[in-house]
């Protein structure tokens, strides 16, 4: 039989991973038209803009979880070799 609290853990995870996909494509569009709007939309300026702009906001979002998981006792799902 399978674990009933595994299964609910997996499902956690999976509704986790679809509500972050769904929140990924929101701030997505939203960056896209706020480049845009500042008349860096299709040109190679504009896309390396949100390019670093995406890149920048996962680094501190994942550093913020990473530390808030550290304050709870848990393990942070990336950790820098140096740590390791």
């Amino acid at each position: 039989m399978t674990d009933p609290k595994a299964m609910i853990q997996t499902m956690i995870a999976l509704a986790s991973a679809s509500f972050g996909l769904v929140a990924a494509l929101a701030w997505n569009e939203a960056i896209k038209a706020t480049l845009a709007l500042l008349g860096m939309g299709d040109d190679l300026a504009g896309l390396y803009s949100y390019a670093i702009i995406a890149t920048v906001l996962a680094i501190v979002v994942l550093r913020l979880l990473g530390r808030i998981a550290a304050k709870i006792g848990g393990d942070a799902a990336f950790v820098r070799e140096a740590e390791g």
